[in-house]
């Protein structure tokens, strides 16, 4: 195992949070981490032994910030926000969503700017440590004093209450909190001041979405070049849109990359070489524009990991301690910042799913040497013309998704808080995107690998040829229909798990081949 992470000190990436959900990385609190949070602690509770009104710390909530609360009530009152804001519906989050909240929230409160005490991030971290995970209801935020409700689910357990699910279980099977720290011998904390608030306030739900969808759209965009590219040898297509000099004359980054790994996905091909001078002027702009249009999704990606990385690192609750004297209520925890960007890449996504589409139609119709619909018998066969049915489903589903939520506001807390960002709507929905894009490029791949075939005796290049044979292990060539939902089912499989994509990497990099050489990637 690798070096452990210091939370609250080192700086945060998305691949090492998801490392550290995984178990495959440990992370830690450091003697400089917990001097600071006993410090912000000590500050907040001298704030209520001198009575100086502070909001949360010492007054209600939302448009009951003006009503002060007695010290002898302080304490209660962080139990009923826990209590009282946890209104959450629908399915529960997958148990790596809630874990990633829970690592995120550690590392913002161990900066020691909330007020906690180190016994509750402790009791936070051992839930990490032991993965046994809070269950989250999927829907009640509307991200804008943080993650309201799915957080207050989240740290239910802290006092108690709520459910929780051990060790990889499915959270639809999440048992009473109460039962599950009983059983380790764990009783309830007690929280102190502000503590609620500083445990609820906060962009954990956005962001633990973000985090899942830079790291699983920058797969499916690894994987939608290494496809195009699979596709574009079978209709026996040109590589000459992916010249590097055409891509230095509009220097997009994303174009960029996205032509560099198409000419070296394709180099030394033989099919490509058989047809340099069959006289085609020019591809359908699904084939030749893949690095205008794929490249226009990287470019929404690498924004959305940039972002990400700055909403990892930062302290997103409210009010600020900077000490006893110095507190700032502010709006820190406005999930506006990552709104707009996972609405941006929803569009991003639905888009790499709309021109794989176009491609799996394009390999159907018969033309450039494939048979009708990638079957030599049909009339009673009907090939792969029902695969593509499913894409266009799947496809406009995606555009039924892509109304940004950010573009909505409803005012709550009875106008105090008058704009919200339903940013964690936005990222809930770039997740459901990227569900669909996922199997659309299966599809694609099923296809391309299908149509592959009919140019044997040529072979392509050495990478794509690997990667036909990653897919042979697994679905067959059809020489007549049978149940495509099965062969859909188990390429989406190693698309969604990442073997495809990192198995072909670790291929290229055999063959000294770097394909994303010089530009920023996912690690």
């Amino acid at each position: 195992m690798s070096q452990p992470f210091l939370y609250g000190i080192d700086q945060l990436t998305v691949s090492t949070a998801i490392a550290i959900a995984a178990g495959k990385v440990k992370a830690v609190l450091s003697p400089e981490a917990i001097q600071k949070i006993k410090a912000s602690q000590h500050a907040v509770q001298e704030i209520v032994d001198k009575n100086r009104t502070v909001y949360g710390v010492n007054t209600g909530f939302g448009i009951l910030a003006n009503t002060p609360i007695s010290a002898a009530d302080t304490a209660t009152l962080q139990y009923k926000i826990l209590q009282s804001h946890s209104v959450g519906t629908g399915n529960p989050i997958p148990a790596e969503v809630a874990k990633l909240m829970l690592i995120t929230k550690v590392h913002a409160l161990a900066q020691g700017f909330s007020g906690v005490q180190l016994s509750t991030i402790e009791r936070i971290m051992w839930h990490i440590d032991q993965d046994i995970i809070p269950v989250v209801p999927e829907k009640g935020s509307v991200g804008a004093s943080g993650d309201l409700a799915p957080l207050a689910h989240l740290f239910l357990p802290l006092i108690g209450l709520g459910k929780l699910v051990e060790k990889g279980q499915d959270p639809v099977n999440g048992k009473a909190a109460i039962e599950l720290l009983n059983k380790y011998q764990l009783a309830p904390i007690a929280l102190g001041p502000k503590e609620g608030l500083a445990l609820i306030n906060g962009t954990q739900f956005i962001l633990s979405f973000a985090v899942k969808a830079v790291q699983r759209m920058h797969n499916c965009l690894e994987a939608a070049d290494i496809i195009g590219a699979m596709s574009l040898e079978a209709l026996t297509g040109t590589k000459a849109p992916f010249d590097e000099r055409l891509h230095d004359l509009r220097p997009y980054a994303g174009n960029r990359l996205v032509a560099q790994r198409l000419r070296l996905l394709l180099h030394d091909s033989a099919i490509m070489q058989s047809h340099m001078d069959c006289g085609r002027v020019q591809d359908p702009y699904s084939l030749r524009c893949m690095p205008q249009v794929h490249g226009a999704s990287r470019n929404a990606w690498l924004h959305l990991k940039e972002l990400t990385e700055i909403e990892l690192n930062a302290v997103t609750d409210n009010p600020i301690i900077f000490g006893a004297d110095d507190t700032i209520s502010g709006g820190n925890f406005h999930g506006q910042p990552m709104a707009l960007p996972l609405d941006y890449c929803c569009f991003a996504a639905a888009e790499a799913g709309n021109i794989s589409d176009r491609r799996c139609y394009l390999l159907l119709e018969g033309k450039w040497g494939l048979p009708l619909l990638l079957m030599r018998d049909v009339g009673l066969n009907s090939g792969f013309m029902i695969p593509q049915y499913t894409t266009a489903a799947l496809v406009t589903e995606n555009k039924t998704l892509c109304f940004p939520a950010s573009a909505d506001s409803i005012p709550t807390s009875l106008g105090q808080e008058d704009h919200v960002s339903m940013g964690s709507i936005s990222g809930r929905k770039l997740n459901q995107v990227l569900d669909n894009l996922e199997y659309i490029l299966a599809i694609e791949l099923l296809s391309a690998c299908q149509a592959i075939e009919f140019r044997r005796p040529l072979k392509s290049s050495a990478i794509l040829e690997f990667a036909h044979e990653h897919v042979r292990e697994y679905v067959s060539f059809a020489e007549e229909d049978r149940i495509f939902a099965d062969d859909i089912n188990l390429v989406a499989g190693i698309i969604k798990d990442f073997s495809f994509t990192d198995r072909l990497n670790q291929f290229a990099v055999q063959q000294g081949i770097y394909l994303n050489q010089g530009f920023e990637t996912f690690a």
